[in-house]
């Protein structure tokens, strides 16, 4: 086989690669004729009409929402939404988690729960992975079909619904049959909670969070 071969079949598999990620992109916010994009949970950029950041290009910025492009996909975001999955999925079997810390030392990530996007914050305070009432309808989750539970808060005890979610994925890493808590507090993101975390490994190098599969 040739460099050049080499090279090509290189190029190649680097492609199919790529292709097969999935991407999260949230519009956080809208700068003047410039939407303020988190992809992946790295750190935001705003991008301008005609400029891509990550692979996500920017067509249009008009009030409270933008049109981008991934792949040749056209999707409308709007800020206060959830995380958009654009992108194929690649099959889920993997075994390894890397978060990365925001500027305040909170782990964020993109992911999934039965096959709808999310953005999780990782709380090992939480015993459950832990989700508003707004969330769960949003993804078509019929929580009141669950088991009533009473809930303490600073302001007393509140009812809130433990139910069973038949996937959570974070990206090629996933797990089946999880319980979760379902509240009717306001709540921006998804909550990682212990019954998630503990089935890994957990190792913290400098601001990133390594997630190992124990079993």
């Amino acid at each position: 086989m040739t460099a050049l071969t080499r090279s090509l079949l290189a190029a190649i598999l680097l492609a199919l690669c790529c292709a097969a990620q999935a991407q999260s992109v949230v519009l956080t916010g809208v700068l003047g004729s410039k939407a303020l994009l988190l992809v992946d949970g790295k750190p935001p950029r705003s991008v301008g009409a005609g400029e891509s950041y990550l692979g996500v290009k920017v067509l249009s910025v008009a009030g409270d929402s933008a049109v981008v492009d991934v792949d040749g996909r056209r999707v409308t975001l709007r800020m206060g939404e959830s995380p958009t999955q654009v992108g194929a999925k690649g099959p889920a079997g993997g075994n390894r988690i890397v978060i990365t810390a925001d500027g305040q030392g909170h782990f964020f990530t993109p992911g999934r729960i039965n096959d709808q996007a999310m953005q999780f914050m990782v709380d090992t305070g939480a015993s459950y992975i832990s989700m508003s009432v707004a969330e769960a309808e949003r993804i078509g989750l019929d929580y009141k079909k669950g088991q009533p539970i009473n809930m303490g808060t600073a302001n007393g005890s509140v009812r809130g619904w433990r139910v069973r979610l038949s996937a959570v994925r974070i990206g090629d890493v996933q797990l089946t049959e999880l319980d979760a808590v379902v509240t009717p507090a306001s709540m921006p993101f998804v909550l990682l909670g212990n019954n998630f975390l503990t089935q890994f490994q957990m190792t913290r190098l400098d601001d990133q969070m390594v997630l190992e599969r124990r079993y």
